[in-house]
């Protein structure tokens, strides 16, 4: 059964304002929030590492759902969604594929971000029907150059960001250039601008899991990307931290007829710092 809290017509809502919804996944809640047309095939978003809904950009959210059914989800134990993370990509796909057959659909376009990525990637791998197309931002293959080392990275800008009274992410997602930092704090903005009904935080035992399972998939051989089939996206800034910018490329080489979107002068979050250009790409590749 689907629980839906302070309805309100949906063409109107922005995602600053849309309600949290619960759905029951095999007996434990996971909570979402849902925007734009009811008809047509939804962008299912996939978060990414320590996120829950409040961490999806607004700009490309509301920017996505002008055209298109667009739904964001906690996965298992992320913010208010019940349940024990699971400390493998392979898990927290099934989960996400559970939720979206809990919501009825029986084909979807997916959205990966990061650890969203990943997921995503394993989704179209092990559910070929399922997705309709895929869009990859600020992501990377299996075994990517880099993606062991995450947890080493992410905890140096978590210290840093607590030393200096930043978000971790104005170091994680951006460049140190005078438009990396700009971009940074207009991001780190848009993040507070809902105000009532807010996320739970992304529990340290969670936050751990997700750790365990972006260092497996970084150790964990390569996999056959070309029986991807769908259309594909992928995106990403030139200078990208986290996942290194290289996986960028080498998703677009292995997966048969992706494009390739690369943002200058930007890092992990390139789609964010560049959502005016990024959203009409991506609307016209899901419209197309």
């Amino acid at each position: 059964m689907t629980h839906r809290f302070n309805q309100l017509p949906r063409s109107r809502v922005s995602f600053q304002d849309t309600p949290t919804r619960s759905v029951d996944v095999g007996g434990t809640a996971f909570v979402y929030r849902e925007l734009g047309p009811k008809t047509g095939v939804p962008v299912i978003l996939l978060n990414h590492l320590g996120a829950q809904l409040d961490n999806f950009d607004p700009r490309i959210v509301d920017g996505l759902a002008a055209n298109r059914r667009v739904i964001a989800f906690d996965n298992r134990g992320i913010g208010a969604s019940g349940g024990k993370t699971p400390s493998s990509i392979a898990e927290m796909a099934r989960d996400a594929v559970a939720f979206v057959r809990a919501l009825g659909f029986d084909q979807v376009d997916l959205f990966g971000f990061s650890l969203g990525g990943f997921v995503a990637q394993e989704i179209v791998l092990t559910e070929p029907t399922l997705g309709r197309k895929l869009i990859l931002a600020g992501t990377g293959p299996a075994g990517g150059e880099g993606i062991d080392k995450v947890t080493p990275l992410t905890i140096v800008d978590m210290i840093k960001g607590a030393l200096t009274l930043r978000d971790p992410k104005y170091y994680l997602f951006f460049t140190r250039t005078a438009n990396g930092r700009r971009a940074a704090k207009a991001f780190l903005q848009r993040l507070t601008e809902r105000q009532a009904d807010r996320d739970k935080p992304v529990s340290l035992s969670a936050f751990g899991a997700q750790l365990r399972a972006v260092k497996a998939y970084g150790l964990q051989a390569p996999q056959d990307l070309s029986v991807i089939r769908i259309p594909a996206l992928i995106a990403n800034g030139d200078h990208d931290r986290m996942v290194p910018s290289g996986n960028t490329h080498d998703l677009a080489r292995r997966i048969p007829g992706a494009q390739l979107v690369i943002y200058p002068d930007a890092g992990h979050g390139g789609v964010f710092q560049h959502h005016a250009d990024f959203v009409p790409k991506a609307s016209a590749f899901l419209e197309a």
